[in-house]
């Protein structure tokens, strides 16, 4: 019996709407026009032109391997949930008709890509994957220090768009790299949001007013660091703290507006949880 059956229950519906998003992306607007995405769907799709395969099979069969590695070396849950996913994606290719929405081939880039995205995306919300890139990626960096997951994805890819240009032709290839781009800031949005956080570190003489209007006027938590000046040998705070890109601005305004001289540095975070994130209420 499942212990959360309403979580369950929306990650049923995530993965579905995700399937069904990627093969609006995939058949309503990158077939027409001969473009691909990136990872195993990529693949899947160059393969379909040389080979003239059912890409619904390719795509199948093509990520099994994947879908075998992450059973034994994430889990069976996830296993389960991605080949589940990818069965139906490979249905829904096979059985449903989505029509044809432009015939403009920078349209067709940027949204077929925000179609592509958003489904990976929503599968990966709901816990399953949509391309089995991901999980290689993984693993190879985890048996690698020089390796970074983004830097297996990225060589993979390059791999792709640069067979692409032999396969379909440059102009297509060079399409394919801006539906690629679409695709990785449309998933970007939909498993970071708006709300991604960012890590703000601020050395000022005059830090405890800053620390006091970052956490008056934001409702954000401030951490104080005690350093010494590796010039003056003064010891001095820092703060840190930990807010969306949204708030940026606000921060960087508050502390120059308290003291124009500064030392400001902001830098992105993978991710971030407890402690004090959501705002707080200010009266």
């Amino acid at each position: 019996m499942m212990k959360h059956p309403l979580r369950e229950l929306i990650n049923v519906g995530l993965i579905t709407l995700g399937v069904l998003s990627e093969g609006m992306g995939i058949h309503g607007f990158l077939m027409s026009s001969h473009f691909i995405d990136g990872g195993v769907t990529g693949i899947s799709m160059l393969l379909a032109k040389i080979l003239q395969v059912p890409l619904p099979l390719l795509i199948l069969v093509l990520n099994l391997p994947f879908i075998a590695l992450g059973y034994r070396h994430i889990g069976r849950a996830f296993a389960i949930r991605g080949a589940l996913a990818m069965a139906g994606l490979s249905l829904v290719l096979a059985t449903i008709h989505f029509p044809n929405v432009t015939e403009d081939k920078v349209l067709t880039a940027i949204f077929g890509g925000f179609f592509i995205g958003a489904g990976i995306g929503l599968a990966m919300r709901g816990g399953a994957v949509l391309d089995g890139t991901e999980i290689a990626a993984l693993l190879i960096s985890k048996k690698s220090h020089l390796l970074k997951v983004g830097d297996v994805i990225l060589g993979l890819n390059i791999v792709i768009f640069l067979t692409a240009a032999f396969v379909l032709g440059i102009e297509s290839a060079l399409y394919s790299i801006l539906t690629y781009v679409s695709a990785s800031k449309t998933l970007d949005f939909i498993l970071h949001g708006i709300e991604e956080y960012t890590a703000i570190t601020i050395i000022s003489e005059q830090s405890d007013k800053i620390r006091q209007a970052i956490t008056g006027v934001l409702g954000r938590g401030v951490t104080i660091y005690k350093g010494r000046g590796g010039h003056s040998g003064l010891d001095q705070d820092i703060l840190f703290c930990v807010v969306t890109r949204l708030e940026i601005g606000k921060v960087k305004s508050i502390t120059l507006g308290i003291d124009e001289l500064a030392f400001i540095v902001i830098y992105p975070l993978a991710d971030a949880s407890g402690g004090i994130l959501k705002r707080t209420a200010i009266h």
